[in-house]
């Protein structure tokens, strides 16, 4: 952890922002790194973070951040990914946490930005904000390095680990409501093709 040894939960994690989060991550990427950017502010972040080959923005189909980062995975073993969740949509499909763990993925990181609620469309609350740990659903999934992260610095040493050492991994970092620092142009044909160039893959 950044500044102790105790590792932090979510009653005890700072409350961060999500686009400042983002541009951590994107910052300390030097490998080709595949990034999935989940659907709404998750990839509006994304993208205004600096637009990336190795990117992928999400239009729609929520719930599937994970499972599409698991095929990139799968797929390219040799490349780092990253998925970018929102608690909605992993709650949505935790059943993914149990096949990356089952699938012993070594290059894949699920980082789950929570901040209680389905924040674009109305900030109706999710069950993290009552009920559900999701660190403890991924521990439970098998997920063994699986950690709430303690505050920004402790984001970056948590991201860095990924990098560097075999997962599969699980990062939570708690969020607060701010609005994304951009919103992504919609040309989904243009991210698929892009995306597919970047990874090495025909169209």
């Amino acid at each position: 952890m950044a500044n102790n040894d105790k590792q932090a939960t979510r009653d005890t994690a700072r409350v961060m922002n999500r686009s400042d989060l983002t541009r951590r991550l994107v910052a300390r990427l030097n490998a080709n790194e595949a990034v999935i950017g989940g659907i709404g502010n998750n990839n509006f972040d994304l993208w205004a973070s600096g637009q990336r080959p190795e990117n992928f923005y999400m239009l729609g189909s929520m719930g599937l951040t994970a499972p599409i980062a698991m095929g990139v995975a799968l797929a390219q073993p040799q490349r780092r990914v990253f998925a970018l969740e929102g608690d909605g949509s992993l709650l949505m499909q935790l059943g993914a946490l149990g096949t990356i763990s089952a699938a012993k993925m070594k290059n894949l990181a699920v980082i789950v930005f929570d901040n209680g609620m389905y924040q674009i469309t109305g900030k109706q609350p999710t069950l993290t904000s009552s009920t559900v740990d999701l660190v403890a659903v991924a521990k439970g999934a098998g997920l063994a390095q699986s950690a709430w992260a303690a505050d920004e610095a402790d984001f970056e040493a948590l991201v860095d680990r990924a990098l560097d050492g075999d997962g599969p991994w699980l990062i939570a970092a708690r969020i607060d409501d701010q609005k994304p620092a951009g919103t992504t142009d919609r040309d989904p044909a243009r991210i698929r093709q892009r995306f597919m160039a970047a990874m090495g893959a025909k169209a």
